[in-house]
């Protein structure tokens, strides 16, 4: 029987479960992304594809068809007394104030885990509904909130510590010997295994609740895992050494990455004359052409100067010493503008829409003047194709670098100064190890994360459908799992772009070989905790391995601490802010004075 006095709560909870999705795609997958982004082992829009075609494809193939309607055991089912429309108006408070945090977060470019912010507002509404001694406060076997503060402190940590030391195995291993990049090639089989076995370990452990893998033997848990770190080790031995061999040691231009299938014929390829250099891509976090938006100093559009600031003073490039003559915020507003430029000169819709904004600005007067409402209906189409498309054209690098002449830009100009730089015929190497491990990780959120952000919904949906309150564990249709995986894309398409500026290369010196121990560093740590049933955030994991990767620079000038400080800021004011957030707005709405 369809509870149909509160289809309202049950369309109102649905919009929050979107956002609270939306901003998952937007923060937390976005940061999962950011480190091979910031690293130019793929580029954003690759990234965009991969990480839409990855997450819906774990959500729906193998995504969890059950899901905890009390996240993590932190309140009792018995709390809302058999009433499914409290038990609809709590879930909705719930997403309400979960999804309310993160957005503000993912705006001010603060990166959050969207699952702790879940839990803290379910916990608020446990204490609205039932009073705080209902509340499991305590370890409660790895599931109430001394779980969640302890995971808070441990799990960066530790992520830290494998990170460190997956690279620094590189390190000995290829980087400082005197011919890194035959090192580097012969031993990628080596590292395929060990990410191959990672990230299959991954999605045994973590992304893969409804195949029940994890529910297997161990012998035949141990001979999936190691066949499939050998089997991709065989592969790489056949068909990646070869075509890199070719590309990196020969120096051949004309090999495309199609060639890869001829294999070890790739190694009788005759070497081509008066090659010197290989065609491999630019993996330096700093580059400078005439397009670059990243510093004042070294563009020469003269639409900027022209129309914008005629009398410009250039600012001083990073790293001169000159004191700039602009403010932190002129200097800011001139670099976004120089960036404006370069996208209206885009051909198509974007660069269309682009310059219908710029040509028709708001005119004097309020907005509902009539002049106003008229230029207002040639921006709105325009609008809505630069919300949908800035993203995929935004310049992820240039704003992580940090702008010319501001405190920011100086700050990471000497973060990139105590990094040691390693040349990129070694780092090719790395990249498709880390595009690998990404992939993965991301497979295992969409198939593990969707249902966990599903399992709210899907009480809600069950109590509004079925007319009795949910049970601890609500089934979850696959339409629902497509559903949320779509409007997780969604979020990381339009709006990732917010979370993945300001991570990675803001916090220390990316590369591929850095990245990918970064990565086995994180999803090293969410199977440990993972296997203690303790909950971890994959973003907080993937941050502290970044700052362990950084450490092993060998000096803490590597690392943009300021940065890191504000990260754990916002780590911990989710628990409060959230779980009071959905706590304030159960209460009012619970005990709000009504009519008898």
């Amino acid at each position: 029987m369809v509870l149909s006095e509160y289809t309202y709560l049950f369309v109102i909870g649905t919009f929050f479960a979107f956002l609270d999705v939306y901003n998952n795609g937007a923060n937390d997958v976005a940061n999962a992304w950011a480190t091979s982004v910031s690293s130019r082992s793929i580029s954003y829009r690759w990234a965009m594809i991969l990480g839409t075609v990855m997450e819906m494809l774990g959500a729906i193939t193998v995504g969890a068809r059950t899901a905890d309607t009390i996240k993590n055991g932190i309140i009792p089912n018995t709390v809302f007394q058999n009433n499914p429309g409290v038990q609809m108006l709590a879930f909705t408070c719930a997403l309400a104030g979960a999804s309310c945090w993160v957005m503000w977060c993912t705006r001010h470019s603060a990166h959050v885990s969207s699952t702790y912010s879940l839990i803290s507002a379910v916990a608020g509404v446990g204490v609205a509904v039932a009073g705080a001694r209902n509340v499991q406060w305590g370890w409660n076997n790895g599931k109430g909130m001394g779980a969640i503060f302890a995971g808070l402190g441990m799990a960066p940590v530790i992520a830290a510590g494998f990170g460190a030391t997956i690279f620094m195995l590189i390190k000995l291993v290829v980087h400082v010997r005197k011919n890194p990049v035959r090192w580097a090639i012969y031993t990628s089989p080596a590292f395929f295994l060990i990410a191959g076995t990672i990230c299959t370990l991954s999605i045994v452990y973590k992304g893969s609740p409804n195949l029940k893998l994890g529910a297997r033997s161990p012998s035949f848990i141990v001979g999936v895992v190691m066949g499939t770190g050998a089997g991709l080790a065989l592969l790489s031995a056949l068909f990646f050494v070869p075509y890199v061999y070719a590309k990196v040691i020969i120096k051949d231009p004309s090999v495309r990455w199609y060639h890869v299938i001829q294999g070890p014929l790739l190694f009788r390829r005759p070497a081509p004359t008066g090659t010197e250099v290989a065609v491999v891509p630019n993996y330096a976090v700093v580059q400078h052409d005439d397009d670059d938006v990243s510093s004042l100093g070294s563009s020469n559009d003269d639409e900027f100067r022209n129309e914008k600031n005629p009398a410009t003073i250039e600012a001083a490039p990073v790293g001169t010493g000159e004191v700039s003559q602009f403010t932190h915020k002129e200097l800011q507003a001139q670099a976004t503008e120089r960036l404006h430029v370069k996208l209206r000169k885009k051909r198509g819709i974007f660069g269309w829409a682009m310059r219908t904004l710029h040509e028709n600005p708001q005119g004097p007067g309020s907005i509902y003047e009539l002049h106003n409402i008229r230029i207002l209906f040639k921006r709105i189409p325009a609008m809505l194709v630069v919300g949908a498309l800035y993203g995929v054209n935004y310049d992820i690098h240039a704003a992580q670098t940090g702008i010319a002449g501001t405190p920011e830009g100086k700050r990471m100009a000497s973060v990139y100064s105590h990094a040691t730089k390693y040349s990129n015929e070694v780092e090719h190497s790395y990249s498709f190890v880390q595009v690998l491990t990404a992939c993965t990780a991301s497979f295992a959120h969409g198939a593990n994360d969707i249902g966990n952000a599903a399992g709210p919904w899907a009480a809600i949906y069950s109590a509004w459908s079925t007319g009795s309150p949910t049970s601890s564990k609500a089934p979850v249709p696959i339409w629902q799992l497509a559903v949320l995986s779509a409007v997780l894309s969604i979020g990381l398409i339009t709006y990732g772009y917010n979370i993945m500026k300001v991570m990675g290369n803001k916090i220390t010196y990316h590369s591929p070989s850095r990245g990918c121990s970064m990565e086995m560093g994180a999803a090293i740590t969410v199977l440990v905790f993972s296997q203690y049933s303790l909950p971890v955030s994959t973003s907080m994991c993937i941050t502290g391995a970044t700052v362990g990767v950084g450490l092993t620079n060998g000096t803490f000038k590597a690392v943009n601490w300021q940065r890191v400080s504000l990260l754990v800021i916002s780590w911990i004011a989710t628990i409060p802010i959230a779980g009071t957030l959905a706590g304030v707005i159960m209460g009012i709405v619970l005990n709000a004075p009504h009519f008898a």
